[in-house]
């Protein structure tokens, strides 16, 4: 046989199409799929939460009046980057580990409310 499947080297690859745009080449680049059903949660950093008074209770309403999270939609998790300086009653969704062991060794308390979110 004669031609590009005689000659020496690699030959044609896996997905050429006789000189046509390959398949490969017309669909778009982004790879990968998005996952539909991932839960997407409104992020807050344990040290803004020093702008709330001692002792009060900081839930999702709150939260949302202090300007912390945009959406009382989505559920609240409270992550631990910062320090706490005074005791809180924390209610949200869902903690950090670390968030944790900070509120409880200021002296406050965590209530998680669990995958419940609130209607509107």
């Amino acid at each position: 046989m004669k031609g590009q499947k005689a000659r020496s080297g690699a030959g044609i690859h896996p997905y050429f199409e006789g000189g046509q745009l390959p398949l490969v080449k017309r669909l778009p680049t982004k790879r990968g799929f998005t996952n539909i059903f991932k839960k997407q949660y409104s992020l807050v950093n344990l040290g803004k939460l020093n702008i709330f008074k001692p002792g009060s209770v900081v839930d999702r309403d709150k939260l949302l009046q202090a300007g912390l999270i945009k959406s009382a939609k989505k559920p609240v998790k409270i992550l631990s980057m910062g320090e706490l300086n005074q005791a809180l009653i924390v209610k949200a969704d869902k903690f950090s580990t670390a968030a944790k062991r900070k509120i409880e060794a200021a002296g406050g308390r965590v209530k998680e409310a669990g995958s419940a979110t609130k209607a509107s």
